[in-house]
């Protein structure tokens, strides 16, 4: 990294760099569009950061699943990436594979909507149209209770990230679609809707 201040371009290599998997990559997608959504949002004056941190967050896990969320901190140190990125991404995984706390904004939205992205994710996929673009809360809402459902999915790290926020899950789930929606393309989530 030749500055300061990562590019998207710089992270995106990187991601691809660790990560062969096409599931990866369409969640660290899902993921920096929903982060660039909620800076455009939250009105953040660092939009593109946020955006960085999102597609980065999982950078190690594909390599190093059993040190996922301490070798990215290796990896992005070595890489020159700035203190605040690294703690960031690190504390997603609070509670689970790290002992950083989230405790900007920017951090508990990333560990809120992280897991709700796999939900929305496997909601969108059951529809007939097979897209983001048509869902709405009221379904991932049903489907939030059917433990079956995107079992994987841990819907306690996204009400625990929800309520450090301080906010609705009906509007963080919302905006999460909203955040998905802007790179469903991308993601592999339009469908087959035109449009």
């Amino acid at each position: 990294m030749k500055n300061d201040k990562p590019t998207r371009a710089e992270a995106f290599e990187l991601l691809k760099k660790y990560n062969k998997s096409e599931s990866l990559i369409r969640h660290a997608l899902a993921v920096e569009g929903v982060m660039r959504h909620f800076a455009e949002v939250l009105e953040e004056p660092d939009i593109e950061k946020w955006a960085v941190i999102g597609l980065l967050h999982d950078l190690d896990y594909e390599m190093y699943p059993d040190e996922h969320c301490s070798k990215v901190k290796e990896i992005l140190e070595e890489e020159g990436y700035p203190e605040d990125y690294i703690n960031a991404i690190v504390s997603h995984g609070w509670g689970i594979c790290s002992d950083i706390e989230p405790t900007h904004r920017m951090e508990k939205i990333l560990y809120a909507t992280d897991e709700l992205t796999g939900l929305i994710t496997a909601a969108a996929l059951l529809r007939p149209s097979k897209s983001v673009l048509d869902l709405e809360v009221k379904s991932v809402k049903k489907k939030w209770g059917q433990k079956s459902f995107a079992a994987g999915v841990d819907r306690s790290i996204i009400e625990k990230g929800v309520e450090m926020l301080g906010m609705d899950l009906s509007y963080v789930i919302d905006e999460t679609i909203k955040g998905m929606r802007k790179v469903a393309e991308e993601i592999g989530l339009k469908g087959n809707i035109e449009g």
